[in-house]
Order: structure tokens, then C-alpha cells, then sequence
């Protein structure tokens, strides 16, 4: 239904799945399994399905573009983060294995894994109160905002459609590396 009304409004080149969450902070030993079946359904079913649906489309118009919002918790696991590290560690892989796939119909799969990004909702989803979700961000100078990723994933789409950034990592200065965060103060 969804791919009908794209079509009938002109269609599209360029899909970017973004849409993605945690939930829950537990070490596997007392994982919930029903966060772990929203972050799987959400970040790499929600994926798979919406990408499924308009491949047909974006092949069609010669010059297709993915872009898949995945996250550094994809490139290095941490405690407290299995599932979301397995979540995102799987759409990171369905990102690979789609650019090898679709190579030969000039389709373009961009992922972008972003790092420690301040929102008001992700933490506190996560996290499940204001107070701890404060604290993922105490201390941290500039940490990134929605609108840096949104920033560096236009760049991604408008490049020239030959040039395709397999995968950028965008993090704040302050955050080196998962596990290196600075905090002043």
C-alpha cells in the first residue's frame, strides 16, 4: 500500500532507513526478551522490509540510493548493550550484504553509524526516566545533535551517485572511541 502511494506520487531514488531505537540497558545475563524483540523488529526488520519494498522502484529509476542509520554500538560492543549491539551489529550486515547484492544495479548502500547523539527521546527510551537519560550526557562537551547526522546524511545522498561512502562514523571529539568519552566537570 505504502509502495503504491509513492508511486502514484512520482516515486522515489533514495531511501533512508532511520528509523531504529533501544531499549533497556541490561547486561545478557538479565536481558528482557521483549526489548530485544522490539530493537530486532524495529531496527533490522523495519530495514529489511521497508528496503524489500522499494528495491523494485529504486532499481528502476537507474541510480537507486539506501542510506542505513545504524550506529557505532554496530562497529564495537560494550557492556549493558547486547541486544542494541546485536540489533545493530545485524543491520550493519544486512548493509553490507545489500550493497553486494545491488552493485550491479547501480544501486548505492550508504550506512552512517553515528555515535553518542543527544535527543530527547533515545536515552529516555532507553533508559526509561529523564534522570538517567541526563546522565548519558552529563559532562560532555558538544556532544552530536540530530541535525549534525542530518548534516552528514544529505552530504551521503547528494554526492555525485558514483561516489558511494560505504560507511561514515560520525561522533562527537569528545567521544574517541565507544568506550572513550570525555567528561568535564
Amino acid at each position: 500500500r505504502l509502495v503504491d502511494e509513492v508511486t502514484r506520487a512520482g516515486g522515489i531514488d533514495t531511501l533512508i532507513n532511520i528509523a531504529g531505537g533501544a531499549r533497556g540497558a541490561d547486561k545478557v545475563a538479565e536481558a528482557k526478551t521483549e526489548d530485544w524483540e522490539w530493537m530486532f523488529e524495529v531496527n533490522v526488520l523495519g530495514t529489511m522490509k521497508l528496503t524489500r519494498a522499494f528495491l523494485p522502484m529504486l532499481r528502476a529509476c537507474g541510480e537507486g540510493t539506501v542510506l542505513n542509520l545504524t550506529s557505532t554500538a554496530a562497529l564495537s560492543a560494550y557492556e549493558g548493550g547486547g541486544g542494541y549491539n546485536a540489533a545493530k551489529f545485524a543491520q550493519h550486515a544486512l548493509t553490507g550484504a545489500l550493497r553486494l547484492e545491488e552493485a550491479e544495479h547501480n544501486l548505492r548502500v550508504i550506512e552512517v553509524a553515528p555515535g553518542l547523539v543527544q535527543t530527547e527521546e533515545f536515552a529516555l527510551n532507553r533508559l526509561g526516566d529523564q534522570a538517567s537519560a541526563a546522565k548519558v550526557y552529563q559532562g560532555v562537551e558538544k556532544p552530536l545533535t540530530a541535525a549534525d547526522v542530518a548534516d552528514v546524511v544529505r552530504y551521503a545522498v547528494t554526492a555525485p551517485h558514483h561516489v558511494n561512502l560505504d560507511q561514515i562514523v560520525i561522533r562527537p571529539v569528545a567521544q574517541a572511541a565507544n568506550y572513550k568519552l570525555i567528561r568535564k566537570g
